[in-house]
């Protein structure tokens, strides 16, 4: 009976990170696309002046866009308080990816061939350690027979 526990409870540990990392991947992806839409949108300058950039929030994508970049910041951090650094930083760099294919897409981005190289590497990096246990040492609780 105790196994079935812990079968159940890492279960429900691996479900808990996999939530987390698309949570983080796709508000990172998400944000940051809201906030190019809406900086293009404004054409906004450099400026000495604070009001200028306070002005920035009157945009909605933009202010949608910093939500959902608190968000990433909340799943990051979630993320990093049970989970191994050398696993979170390469497994949210999928957020990478999909930016790139977000602004080839809906942005009309010109992506060169060295650029989609280093996408491809990092989706093998990404694919590579998805694999991996988010932790490099894991509890006597945590191991299954």
């Amino acid at each position: 009976m105790p196994a079935l526990d812990l079968t159940t409870e890492t279960s429900r540990r691996q479900m808990k990170n996999h939530v987390f990392v698309i949570l983080a991947v796709i508000a990172n992806t998400l944000g940051n696309f809201l906030l190019t839409l809406g900086m293009r949108a404004i054409d906004f300058k450099l400026s000495a002046s604070p009001i200028d950039y306070i002005r920035i929030f009157a945009n909605p994508w933009i202010d949608v866009g910093v939500i959902l970049l608190i968000v990433w910041l909340v799943a990051q951090l979630s993320l990093l308080s049970w989970a191994d650094l050398s696993y979170v930083l390469p497994i949210t760099a999928a957020s990478y990816v999909l930016t790139a294919v977000l602004g080839k897409l809906f942005l009309a981005e010109s992506i060169s061939i060295l650029r989609w190289s280093g996408i491809l590497l990092i989706s093998v990096g990404v694919t590579t350690v998805i694999g991996t246990s988010p932790k490099a040492r894991l509890s006597a609780e945590e191991m299954v027979p």
